[in-house]
């Protein structure tokens, strides 16, 4: 029934559990197709959500009656939620959606769904009943945004309502039908203490990082997909004192600043017809006009690079950037390659020496094979010589091995150099004690 023109296994007949499965997803969606039928859309739109829940869920018992297919109570109460979830929300996403501790929602195919959680990639059983099924969803999402999906547009980033990104790819250029994956936007802003509980820094390398932050240095926070790079700039923003300005610019908004004085701004793509769209340089340009204390570019990926570096080299100190890379010293080297994006023909030394003036500190951080995530390092950029950037690592994570439980074990060293950044903070009124640049912690998770 609910196999279609699916393909059949080579060998034998499909596993009874499948059969089952196109049983179930058959039913489900004649009770939805009958539902439609009978619902007063208008009237749906008019009342509110939980009455409509109420009113629906007691239209879908009486369908499933008039079907008379034996089924439990419960059986019963769970395709009952499942047709309100197609109704009202994503189908089979909604019960993902609902669990907090999933990071990603991955969907290969109709049939294959994963998940993250923990840092850990593990499948799931939910699954759609076909790629018509998945693509309607994907319909769903964008629609919602204002945007179409087809195949004359066959790649759309999108957001959910809670603020998650969401990427869609469909035929031809998905050989396996409908692609989707959801980037969840994580509501919790982490604490000091959650990040000193998870190892994830330590007090000394906590205690430095919030006098660079009030001291207006300007950071960069550098490392790979799925790293923590926005949630270690949300952490270090909190240390921004309360009464500056602050305005942030991204291409979906997930920044989560604590403070009062705080301006969003969000890019918006062209429409279909390659019109109307404003990216960050055209955002940071217009973030310059507004007397900003400090400006927080989400991530740097474009030309956006040369207006930041301007911007930080002529008054608006303290700002702070993430950037995809997996060294400090290839931050710097992405970032040179996005000026070169903006056409200036400016030449690579005067590139450098910006990079430098405006970059103070680099972060870098890192999802370790455990799925846990740590600063791996802190280091200060002191210039340019030989057309080279000038770092010096003030702190580091050691990886030692792993344990039995495939725990990362190692430790936090102090390089046991004094950073020239000290004589800022002293100036600011801000004096940090000797040790914490000798300390070494012990990570044992």
């Amino acid at each position: 029934m609910g196999s279609g023109n699916r393909p059949l296994p080579t060998r034998g007949s499909p596993p009874v559990a499948t059969r089952g499965a196109d049983r179930y997803f058959e039913l489900k969606s004649q009770i939805h197709r009958k539902l439609i039928g009978v619902l007063n859309l208008d009237r749906v739109s008019s009342i509110p959500k939980d009455r409509v829940r109420a009113e629906i869920g007691r239209v879908v018992e009486r369908l499933l009656d008039e079907e008379r297919v034996p089924m439990t109570t419960a059986e019963q109460t769970k395709i009952v939620e499942e047709v309100l979830d197609e109704v009202l929300g994503l189908g089979p996403l909604e019960t993902l959606l609902k669990e907090p501790t999933i990071s990603d929602i991955l969907v290969n195919r109709y049939n294959k769904v994963f998940i993250e959680r923990n840092g850990k990639l593990s499948e799931t059983t939910v699954r759609f009943k076909d790629d018509a099924h998945l693509l309607h969803i994907i319909e769903k999402i964008v629609s919602q945004v204002g945007r179409r999906i087809d195949e004359a547009q066959p790649i759309v980033d999108a957001r959910l309502q809670d603020g998650s990104r969401v990427n869609a790819i469909i035929p031809p250029l998905a050989l396996d039908g409908p692609c989707l994956s959801i980037r969840r936007f994580g509501r919790h802003v982490i604490t000091q203490e959650e990040m000193l509980q998870y190892k994830t820094i330590t007090p000394g390398m906590l205690r430095f990082l919030a006098a660079c932050v009030q001291s207006k240095t300007t950071i960069l926070i550098s490392g790979g997909t799925g790293s923590g790079k926005t949630t270690m700039l949300n952490a270090l923003s909190r240390f921004i004192p309360e009464e500056e300005r602050i305005i942030t610019i991204e291409d979906t908004a997930e920044l989560q600043l604590q403070q009062r004085h705080v301006v969003k701004f969000e890019t918006r793509p062209p429409n279909l017809n390659k019109e109307g769209g404003i990216n960050q340089r055209h955002l940071l340009r217009t973030a310059l006009r507004m007397r900003p204390d400090r400006i927080i570019v989400g991530e740097c990926r474009g030309a956006e690079a040369l207006d930041m570096l301007q911007a930080m080299n002529t008054g608006v100190e303290g700002s702070m950037s993430t950037v995809h890379a997996n060294t400090p010293r290839d931050a710097f080297s992405r970032l040179e390659t996005m000026v070169m994006m903006a056409d200036l023909e400016i030449p690579t030394r005067v590139i450098l020496q910006q990079l430098t003036s405006a970059i103070k500190m680099v972060v870098q951080v890192s999802r370790l094979q455990d799925g846990t995530r740590k600063i791996l390092s802190i280091s200060e950029v002191l210039g340019v010589k030989d057309e080279k950037v000038q770092l010096q690592e003030i702190f580091t994570f050691e990886r030692v091995g792993v344990n039995d439980a495939g725990k990362v074990q190692g430790r936090y060293r102090a390089t046991g150099i004094a950073p020239k950044i000290l004589e800022r903070l002293r100036v600011g009124g801000i004096q940090l004690p000797p040790h914490i640049f000798e300390e070494v912690v012990t990570v044992n998770l």
